[in-house]
């Protein structure tokens, strides 16, 4: 009797071996802080939830230290403000997976599982883990609204959707559709695009205004 073919994931394996260069890179961060997370980090909030936000990847100290999506640098001060103002998240956020923070209608993942060398994804790095965004979106049945955050999230959010780049260019509060899903650009909330003011918080939460009267409506 034939083997059925083993079903999509929607996140790696604690130990995945697939980008040699980022197993390596989780394998010296283990070495040297042991009690940090070091392993791909899995996507935070329901699988029913209508928004998806898509980030870069894990940052070194941030979720790869915590093994949550966006918390414990400084882009997650800022998402997750953001979500609580619009609704997206319930609770108070402190920084670390325990304090209790709850996300509404919403999911957080990164195009990128594992943590980068200098946060830098290499191409066939981001080709490689797509299968995991992909499997993530399809597995999804109520989604209808992507936040991408930044072009990495972007161009390979399209990639997912099997969307030609061309077809919908990254630009700060774009909008694109793809059938019944709208996708909305955002320029990364990084330390760096807000201290040099690339992106501004009003520019942040005018994004998620969009989303939000539109799904409401």
């Amino acid at each position: 009797m034939a083997s059925l073919p083993a079903p999509a994931l929607a996140d790696p394996d604690r130990n995945c071996p697939l980008c040699p260069r980022l197993a390596e890179f989780r394998s010296q961060a283990r070495a040297r802080e042991p009690a940090w997370h070091n392993s791909p980090v899995a996507s935070f909030g329901n699988a029913t939830a209508q928004l998806l936000i898509v980030g870069l990847a894990p940052g070194l100290q941030g979720a790869n230290r915590t093994g949550r999506p966006f918390t414990g640098d400084y882009a997650g001060d800022l998402l997750y403000a953001t979500l609580l103002e619009y609704g997206f998240a319930k609770g108070v956020y402190q920084a670390r997976p325990d304090d209790g923070l709850k996300l509404v209608d919403c999911r957080i993942s990164n195009a990128v599982r594992c943590v980068p060398p200098q946060n830098k994804p290499l191409p066939a790095e981001i080709n490689t883990c797509r299968q995991f965004l992909a499997t993530t979106i399809a597995t999804m049945p109520k989604l209808r609204a992507v936040v991408l955050l930044g072009r990495i999230a972007h161009d390979s959010t399209l990639k997912a959707l099997s969307l030609r780049s061309a077809a919908a260019p990254f630009s700060h509060g774009a909008v694109h559709t793809a059938g019944k899903i709208k996708l909305y650009d955002s320029y990364h909330c990084s330390r760096y695009n807000t201290n040099t003011r690339v992106l501004t918080p009003e520019m942040f939460r005018n994004v998620f205004a969009k989303v939000r009267k539109d799904l409401d409506s």
